[in-house]
């Protein structure tokens, strides 16, 4: 019976809590192993001098549909504030608002040809449907047909640098398709202007509410109980051994890293490991800097020089109210490195001279006067490279011992990482695996 069959998730992200509620509402009874203290994963937050937000930076768009109905589940649809954003761009020491197409004719860097170039690019990308035949195309390639060699290298190659470091030379054109498909729906559901959204006490709240909801409805978080092994018994069931305990489940799904989720169990073939672990990870290293003034009025500031060693920087309180954060202004400084790149063993004071130290270089008004916290997120494993032919070689969800599943956001085939795909991998993969249960 559907009834009494037993499910275990590990870990309480966004992706593992999402597959909980879906089992539960179909009946099944559900447990989850989360080996933090908190549920959220990449979505959870942290205090800051006295503040509570989260450690990486995150945002709703209009059209996150995935995202708004998971919201509007947990009763904090009415927490959403919609807000009209501002882009700048930061080229040969200078910063400049790219924010609408008057900002953009004017823009200096580049000419009005590649301007026009540029514009195509763009608008070719956002009406591509047949995104898998990008995937055999390398994005440098793709660009520079598009947009020529002098956009490419002005704009494109410092962007894709900052984003993927010299992984951009592997990574397929889909992945921008991806990219500007986000926003420009993001745009075209906010009547052409770049409406953002946050909830109101950020991923802390969403995170709690998700929690409670999901205890509410009978489901079992089972907090600091970081999964150690996983092996088949010998009538069929699966026996999940954590740190404080051994307990036996009819079905496990894994939302760990692909090759995390290989290394648990015993009994997968050869095969199964080898195309998991050959999944090629980004890691992002985040800064997060309190100030007592603004640095600028955009949301995000692409920068296309490439002597600063953040990707970009996101002022998160040019889109969210700064009363969420007793009046002070927070802002993000992103970098995306290899998972073995030698920032993460690098000692917190020294990371701190280098992101700040170019953060007062590109900002003169902005001082160590200004400053009441900083502090720095890690992830080693946050996003798979979409490579050539991604989609090809992406594992699927189930593995050969039939009730052991893979579904994290490895997932994502046509897509930028973000919440709302991760929730769509989540729906999608659950559906995949039910419908083979008959």
């Amino acid at each position: 019976m559907a009834e009494q069959k037993t499910w275990v998730i590990i870990g309480a992200g966004m992706l593992g809590m999402t597959l909980a509620l879906r089992l539960s509402q179909k009946g099944y009874k559900v447990t989850i192993y989360e080996s933090a203290e908190k549920v959220g994963g990449l979505t959870s937050s942290w205090k800051m001098d006295g503040v509570v937000w989260d450690r990486f930076y995150h945002v709703i768009l209009m059209s996150d549909l995935n995202t708004r109905k998971i919201l509007k589940e947990i009763g904090l649809e009415n927490d959403l504030r919609w807000v009209e954003t501002k882009t700048g761009f930061y080229s040969d020491g200078k910063l400049y608002s790219m924010s609408n197409l008057v900002e953009f004719f004017k823009f200096p860097p580049i000419n009005l040809i590649d301007k026009f170039r540029l514009g195509l690019t763009i608008f070719a990308a956002s009406k591509i449907k047949n995104w898998q035949r990008l995937e055999n195309i390398p994005v440098a390639d793709w660009l520079t047909k598009w947009s020529g060699k002098r956009v490419f290298e002005k704009i494109w190659l410092p962007l894709l640098k900052a984003k993927l470091g010299d992984n951009y030379k592997n990574t397929s054109a889909a992945f921008i398709w991806s990219t500007i498909q986000r926003m420009y729906a993001a745009r075209k559901s906010g009547l052409k202007k770049e409406m953002f959204g946050y909830v109101t006490g950020g991923y802390e709240k969403i995170n709690n509410r998700f929690a409670e909801h999901l205890a509410k409805i009978g489901i079992n978080i089972q907090y600091n109980s970081k999964v150690k092994s996983i092996k088949k018994t010998s009538f069929g069931k699966m026996e999940v051994t954590t740190e404080n305990s051994t307990q036996i489940f009819d079905e496990v799904i894994s939302t760990l890293s692909s090759r995390e989720s290989v290394k648990i169990v015993e009994g997968l073939t050869n095969a199964e490991i080898y195309q998991h672990n050959n999944i090629k990870y980004l890691g992002v290293i985040c800064p997060s800097i309190l100030l007592k003034k603004s640095i600028s009025p955009y949301y995000v500031t692409n920068i296309t020089d490439n002597w600063p060693p953040f990707t970009g920087i996101i002022e998160m309180t040019a889109l969210i109210d700064n009363n969420e954060i007793k009046g002070n202004h927070l802002v993000y400084l992103p970098k995306y490195v290899n998972p073995d790149d030698e920032l993460f063993d690098k000692p917190e004071k020294e990371l701190r001279n280098i992101f700040l130290g170019s953060l007062y270089k590109m900002y003169p008004n902005v001082s160590e006067e200004d400053l009441l916290f900083w502090g720095v997120s890690k992830a080693r494993i946050v996003f798979a490279l979409p490579t050539i032919n991604y989609s090809k070689n992406v594992p699927g969800v189930t593995t050969s011992l039939g009730n052991y599943y893979i579904i994290n956001s490895a997932q994502i085939i046509n897509g930028t990482l973000n919440v709302n795909e991760t929730i769509q991998v989540a729906e999608n993969k659950l559906k995949e695996i039910l419908n083979n249960h008959g």
